[in-house]
């Protein structure tokens, strides 16, 4: 082939003009975050809604206006279930979704909302620096995806007909656990399950296809289900409901990032978990105070009652996870070094 002087100058022009576009659009992107919680303001409403919020403030204020983010609440840039997906394509830049909600893509998600397994905020935030944690990052960043925020929220039971509090009472329950472990454990426990997203608890609680439903204690706020419930077992004093509920970031969309750009998004993302957590355990206790006034009864866990849903977690949800994949076994045995 037959190369003149002018077409050799045309494709270096044209390289080099790619390369100064490649190199503004790395310097400059405004990112979607999407989720599915109610939206408020960056001083009012749910946190999570918040932290995108001041995360996305922030994010532009580091960076000189460079990297600007807009929010997304309430599933109103795409369905809750479609998020993670959307993140491992690059379609989504980022998400605050609970981890478990993946489950069916990536069954190793599915420990971020095991049944008493993690029983409180310390032992939750010890997981990011640990072997459990370290090992969850590789399968997520295999699959990519990448978490900015490691999240934890402990969460407890409302119900519309009778309390749901020791294993006993769950016998004939019609209940929403919030994941395929939890709903294992609920199942042993007698229970009938239910499966669906946290924005569409409230709907299916009132019309009595579900008489409980296990989710956050923010959820039980934001979602307003204390207008239903007549009875709340908080996450206030002990748990064994505890959910990884993380911010993440597309593992496509963050290689676009110029490396400064990435280092201001990761240790943005470090500062809001000690946010997320202060706002996490006031929501345990302002949800056991807002459905106490509208006349609801709060019941607390003690360690003896978590004890008996651990027994009972151990043998059904803990063993069948573990026996997914080696995967899913080193993660399970990593997370009880823990305990």
């Amino acid at each position: 082939m037959n190369f003149t002087r002018r077409s050799l100058l045309q494709a270096a022009g044209s390289t080099a003009l790619l390369g100064a576009t490649g190199a503004t659009l790395a310097q400059s992107a405004s990112l979607k975050i999407s989720h599915q919680f109610p939206g408020g303001s960056l001083t009012e409403g749910d946190f999570r809604d918040r932290l995108c919020r001041q995360f996305a403030v922030e994010l532009e204020k580091r960076t000189q206006g460079a990297l600007k983010a807009a929010v997304y609440p309430g599933s109103s840039l795409m369905k809750t279930n479609a998020q993670f997906s959307a993140l491992r394509k690059g379609a989504l830049d980022m998400s605050l979704v609970p981890l478990s909600y993946a489950g069916g893509e990536v069954p190793e998600t599915n420990i971020g909302l095991m049944p008493a397994l993690v029983p409180s905020y310390e032992q939750g935030a010890a997981w990011k620096t640990a072997e459990v944690g370290k090992r969850l990052a590789k399968v997520l960043d295999d699959k990519g995806v990448i978490i900015v925020s490691w999240i934890w929220q402990a969460g407890g039971v409302a119900c519309r007909t009778r309390p749901l509090v020791t294993p006993e009472d769950a016998k004939g329950l019609k209940v929403r656990g919030g994941s395929r472990e939890m709903d294992m454990m609920l199942k042993q426990a007698g229970a009938s399950v239910i499966s669906l997203p946290s924005n569409e608890i409230y709907a299916a609680m009132q019309t009595g296809a579900m008489e409980a439903a296990m989710t956050s204690s923010t959820s039980f706020l934001s979602f307003k289900l204390e207008e239903i419930a007549k009875f709340l077992t908080t996450g206030r004093n002990k748990a064994y409901w505890f959910m990884l509920e993380p911010l993440m970031i597309s593992k496509e969309v963050f290689g676009r990032l110029t490396k400064a750009q990435q280092d201001v998004v990761m240790g943005l993302g470090a500062e809001m978990e000690a946010f997320a957590r202060q706002e996490a355990q006031a929501d345990d206790r302002r949800a056991a105070d807002v459905y106490a006034k509208a006349g609801a009864k709060v019941f607390d866990l003690d360690a003896a009652t978590v004890a008996k849903w651990q027994a009972i977690a151990r043998d059904t949800a803990w063993k069948d996870f573990g026996e997914r994949n080696e995967s899913c076994a080193g993660l399970l045995a990593a997370a009880q070094k823990l305990l």
